[in-house]
């Protein structure tokens, strides 16, 4: 099974962002993880309501790239198979960013993925 689980958006200034997003939507930082995607560095602030079923909302940034375009996202879609994902995507004419890598300490798996059009794609299994 599979399902759209998160929206990452692609900002450029994180605080600034991140200030934003608490003052107007109500959502807080639960998680800031720093890595990197295909090689480059990026930092991820996950930010969540305290509302029951509140939905979640990551900030993304590249940092060794310009300021991305406006409405530059990356779809997050949970799955039992990160792998079979994958498959399925580059056999529908995408290609990988990332192959799949495991975070034991988050208990979580995770590739990019984009689409026929460059639109970045995450499928993410978790436990």
């Amino acid at each position: 099974m599979t399902i759209l689980s998160m929206t990452k958006l692609v900002v450029a200034d994180l605080e600034k962002a991140k200030a934003f997003y608490e003052a107007v939507c109500g959502v807080r930082e639960v998680r800031r993880i720093d890595g990197a995607v295909g090689g480059r560095p990026i930092t991820e602030l996950i930010m969540a309501s305290d509302a029951p079923g509140g939905a979640t909302l990551v900030l993304f940034r590249e940092h060794d790239t310009p300021a991305p375009p406006p409405g530059s996202c990356v779809l997050v879609f949970e799955t039992d198979d990160v792998d079979a994902f994958v498959a399925r995507a580059v056999q529908a004419g995408g290609s990988v960013m990332q192959p799949t890598r495991s975070l034991p300490e988050l208990d979580l798996s995770f590739a990019f993925v984009r689409d026929p059009e460059g639109h970045v794609l995450e499928p993410l299994r978790r436990g």
